[in-house]
């Protein structure tokens, strides 16, 4: 999966497109992501030992990854992802559109 935990990604379909957020947490067998702000559901808490107060509970879902692209600092634009192999033999993740290397 070319997205992990801690990137930052911008929506390019969808109800919530063009909206930025980082990664939360990335679901590889499923091929989903769950982004800061986005894809908001509405859950319906009832009170149990854990949660002592009941209510109504916002919380992000999972939304495809083939919805979301990285956001490029550097460009400041949504870019591509491609894999490089360094001299040392290291394989890493490369913005296409300016080239630099995202750690």
């Amino acid at each position: 999966m070319h997205i992990k935990k801690g990137d930052t990604v911008v929506v390019i379909s969808g109800k919530d497109k063009g909206k930025k957020g980082k990664v939360l947490e990335a679901q590889p067998k499923k091929d989903r992501v769950i982004v800061e702000g986005v894809n908001m559901l509405t859950k319906h808490q009832k009170p149990s030992a854990k949660v002592q107060q009941g209510g109504i509970v916002h919380q992000e879902g999972p939304i495809h990854v083939s919805n979301v692209m990285l956001w490029d600092k550097k460009a400041d634009a949504p870019t591509r992802v491609g894999c490089k192999v360094l001299e040392d033999g290291k394989k890493v993740r490369v913005a296409k559109k300016s080239g630099e290397v995202i750690d």
